[in-house]
């Protein structure tokens, strides 16, 4: 079995994704490999207490980036997030350490 540090990388915050937080939907940057039982296993080994209810998921293309010196192009990774929405419990996201 994945480490769930290794499947969940981070929370995105967005102005969209924290509005969602009221209604106890995530969103995390994930493992582009990673699966949906996957994600649910790892959220609710890293927050427990937590019963995740439904994990949605959608694949980012990287942007195509230009090099100003040379007339080349690079690209940015491609990403995967997860929607992941909770039957009970909360994730406290910006806990202060």
């Amino acid at each position: 079995m994945k480490d769930p540090r290794d499947v969940v990388i981070r929370p995105v915050v967005s102005e969209q994704s924290y509005s969602l937080l009221d209604e106890g939907v995530y969103t995390f940057e994930v493992d582009p490999g990673a699966t949906k039982p996957e994600i649910r296993d790892a959220v609710q080994a890293i927050w427990p207490g937590v019963k995740v209810l439904k994990v949605n998921t959608l694949n980012r293309k990287g942007k195509r980036i230009r090099n100003r010196r040379a007339f080349t192009y690079g690209r940015r990774p491609d990403t995967k997030r997860a929607i992941v929405t909770l039957a009970d419990g909360s994730i406290d996201l910006f806990e202060g350490n």
